[in-house]
């Protein structure tokens, strides 16, 4: 083991990991989005509708993640209309394609969360909000949203660590995150037990601090007595 290659490798990794996280939080944030808005239009009555969100969740449930990080790099740009769009700036840069990729993933596992989440809220906590005179929409946001929210926090917790971890996928399109850098000190010094070692504690520290953070929301969102 040569512990001065590793002590010397630190300072690199750890410099990768605004760029990590900045993948992470960006893939949360608008996967979340995407999630919120597709679990809705799933539980709608519009058949077309809900056949079109079914379609896109078992897309990207359904297929690797790396893959579709490659179609929308390198595929994408295979088409002149999309060249062509005011949208090639940014799909030809690889943090966006990253971004947009892992988003889109993740929207798809957290919208099936979300959606059991809100059909498992009790009919009768709905029925007594709208006897106490709120209308559906108010409903909703106080009394369905804050339950639905805290049932699915323990699942949705593990998609939070998936997507840790999924973000190394994003070295494969030339991103110097956390795996990138790693890979490159690797064919510098072909030490690749040391920096993958090195690597791997990096990513399970912020897995523990994740895991720590959904525990204590966990606890937080208890219903008191």
């Amino acid at each position: 083991m040569n512990w001065t290659l590793m002590w010397d490798s630190l300072p690199r990794l750890l410099a990768a990991l605004p760029l990590t996280l900045t993948l992470v939080f960006a893939a949360l944030a608008c996967g979340g989005v995407i999630a919120f808005v597709t679990a809705l239009l799933r539980l709608s009555d519009y058949r077309p509708l809900v056949w079109t969100i079914k379609t896109y969740v078992f897309a990207f449930r359904g297929t690797p993640l790396l893959v579709q990080i490659f179609l929308l790099y390198y595929g994408l740009g295979q088409f002149d209309a999309v060249r062509a769009s005011v949208l090639w700036p940014f799909l030809r840069e690889p943090l966006w394609c990253a971004i947009l990729a892992l988003s889109l993933n993740t929207g798809a596992y957290t919208c099936e969360i979300l959606r059991g989440a809100l059909q498992s809220v009790p009919a009768g906590q709905v029925e007594a909000a709208r006897a106490c005179g709120m209308s559906r929409a108010l409903a909703f946001r106080r009394i369905v949203l804050p339950i639905a929210f805290r049932q699915m926090l323990p699942t949705y917790g593990n998609e939070i660590i998936l997507m840790v971890k999924a973000s190394s996928l994003a070295s494969t399109i030339t991103m110097m995150e956390l795996t990138g850098v790693a890979r490159k000190i690797i064919a510098q010094s072909f030490a690749v037990f040391e920096i993958f070692i090195l690597a791997g504690v990096i990513y399970l520290v912020l897995n523990f601090v994740a895991s720590q953070a959904i525990r204590l929301g966990e606890k937080r969102l208890q219903p008191c007595g």
